[in-house]
């Protein structure tokens, strides 16, 4: 009871660092904000530490620190109006120099009619979209209470003939208490270049000044687009585990998030596994946001660990959206 008092207060200690201001802007690559990972994504987002799970990567490249195999995750989010939010990680830890990981998230949607003011119904062509991201990471524990990791990252949006492009770093550490093995983690995500919008699409032809002397008489010119800051977020997290009897664990977790394009928020989140073979899982998410889209969380995943090395875990997470409509996200999970 005492220790569940104590996490009781540090959970509300981090809430407390929600009251903020209210912040609004632009950026780019929105997607990157979107959840990838079941297990992540059916506690509510709370990622403070993700024990034994690929995925961790994409919210705290020091979650990955704790693997001692080589694991694989590969997930799909059937996202809003046709979209889907595809994820795909292997990590491999390499005894005492830490554990690498390579990284793949992918939005896709299908083409798109081409519309203009003189066909708005459409001209009879399509055009393509999509957003990628391709990540590097690298974590390692520094003590046996402390880890630290990284992820260098390419990210790319693109639309018909035009694209943005830039270069991201995530920074994330995950340390262990001595307050009852409370871990507390901290992860910087989305810091890097400005993207700008390029490419054919922007091309026009401009007419010189006829008031100048030449004998051109169109020019090839680019309309000039703004160059936007990728979505920064500064998230600090609490959790903790509880034994309930020999097979049975709660694992408890809190994160406060402060987004550059958004208010702050909070997510919260529970793990129930019996033997480590079936998990039950809910959250909420962004609590405190102002006219927030997301709240309800909930998953569960069965594992099965095979007479060899080899084990799998098939997982499913749901997230309830306000106005448009319900996500489910599908993940399997491999260890080798």
């Amino acid at each position: 009871m005492k220790n569940m008092r104590l996490f009781t207060l540090l959970m509300l200690s981090v809430t407390m660092l929600d009251a903020g201001v209210t912040k609004t802007g632009t950026t780019a690559a929105k997607f990157l904000n979107l959840g990838v990972g079941p297990r992540t994504v059916a506690m509510g987002g709370a990622y403070a530490f993700s024990e034994n799970d690929p995925g961790a990567v994409y919210w705290n490249p020091a979650g990955i620190g704790s693997l001692t195999r080589s694991m694989g995750l590969f997930t799909q989010t059937r996202w809003i109006a046709d979209i889907n939010l595809n994820f795909m990680t292997l990590a491999i830890p390499m005894a005492y120099l830490g554990v690498v990981a390579a990284s793949v998230t992918a939005v896709t949607m299908p083409d798109m009619k081409e519309t203009t003011e003189y066909y708005p119904e459409g001209t009879g062509n399509t055009f393509g979209a999509g957003m990628y991201a391709v990540g590097l990471s690298y974590a390692r524990p520094l003590t046996d209470k402390f880890i630290m990791g990284a992820t260098i990252k390419y990210v790319r949006e693109n639309i018909s003939n035009s694209f943005a492009q830039g270069l991201a770093l995530d920074i994330g550490t995950v340390f262990t208490t001595p307050f009852s093995g409370i871990r507390f983690a901290t992860a910087i995500t989305n810091f890097g270049t400005k993207m700008r919008m390029s490419g054919d699409d922007l091309l026009f032809q401009n007419t010189p000044d006829p008031a100048q002397s030449g004998t051109v008489d169109k020019l090839n010119s680019y309309y000039e687009t703004d160059a936007f800051d990728m979505p920064l977020r500064l998230q600090i997290g609490l959790s903790r585990d509880f034994r309930i009897g020999e097979s049975q664990k709660v694992l408890l977790a809190v994160d406060a998030g402060f987004p550059s394009d958004n208010t702050q928020y909070m997510n919260m989140g529970a793990e129930w596994s019996w033997g480590d073979l079936v998990f039950l899982r809910a959250g909420f998410k962004s609590l405190f946001l102002k006219d927030r889209e997301e709240g309800l969380t909930l998953g569960a995943a069965v594992k099965y660990q095979s007479v060899g090395y080899m084990a799998f875990a098939l997982d499913y997470a749901y997230q309830q959206l306000r106005f448009l409509g319900d996500v489910h996200t599908f993940g399997i999970n491999v260890g080798f």
